[in-house]
């Protein structure tokens, strides 16, 4: 498979690029993937976002046993998402709502905590398939007005990514539901994404929660664990032991993805 690196430019420049082009592939930055077809985005993903599949079961629109038989039936035709609606265990318009959210939740994400593109794959289509095909101009937009309003309620884009601890004192049942329910998963150890995952919640309105609480001193972002003291490793045959080859890592992921 075709690799282009693509290192000279920032994600929305690149993704510009591939839209006037046409292009079908994955563009990849440090925190998401793009998929596209025809120069349009058909699926993004994020580690800091719940992905279609977690939303779906979470919130009880298909089981999971269903979900993982999609997968398996059509994953590797790349047709996971009609797989779910010809079954009749979604509607079509349930499946493009709910990708749609999936999308620009990993968009936001993809795009706003760096700008630097890493690569694109030409040719790489996601498993699931194409739902509905969303215009670049569209993604970028979307994404900017996301971090506009969640720059003004609170500044800092930190609460989206960090572990989270809640302040001395702070009483979810003093607050409104919805920011209630966010405030009570707020523990010292969980991110905006897995907070947004056990409420089968959409992160964009997770993150609107948690910034409001934020503002109001109720949450900061946890401080890091203290570093684990360095002790001396035994050598081996005269070698010690290196650390793992990240971009070793990172090849195995992308044959992975390419099957």
């Amino acid at each position: 498979m075709t690799t282009a690196p693509c290192t000279d430019g920032s994600a929305p420049d690149l993704l510009g690029t591939l839209a006037a082009d046409h292009a079908t592939g994955a563009l990849s930055t440090h925190s998401g993937i793009f998929y596209l077809a025809a120069g349009h985005v058909v699926h993004v993903e994020s580690a800091h976002s719940p992905d279609l599949g977690d939303l779906l079961t979470r919130s009880g629109a298909v089981a999971p046993a269903g979900w993982w038989e999609a997968v398996q039936r059509a994953g590797a035709l790349h047709r996971v998402g009609r797989q779910l609606v010809d079954s009749g265990r979604l509607s079509t318009g349930a499946l493009e709502l709910c990708h749609l959210g999936a999308l620009f939740d990993a968009a936001y994400f993809a795009l706003a905590h760096d700008g630097t593109a890493l690569r694109f794959r030409p040719g790489v289509a996601h498993w699931l398939g194409a739902v509905r095909p969303v215009p670049v101009a569209t993604v970028l937009r979307e994404s900017r007005r996301r971090r506009d309003l969640l720059h003004r309620i609170w500044p800092d884009p930190a609460v989206d990514t960090a572990p989270l601890r809640r302040a001395a004192g702070a009483d979810p049942a003093e607050l409104p539901p919805r920011r209630g329910r966010t405030l009570a998963l707020v523990d010292g150890g969980r991110t905006a994404a897995q907070i947004a995952s056990a409420l089968a919640c959409r992160t964009f309105h997770t993150l609107v929660e948690l910034r409001r609480l934020a503002a109001d001193g109720l949450v900061t972002p946890a401080p890091p664990p203290p570093a684990t003291p360095v002790h001396s490793v035994p050598e081996t045959d005269g070698a010690a032991w290196d650390e793992p080859d990240t971009a070793l890592l990172r090849r195995l992921l992308d044959a992975l993805e390419a099957l």
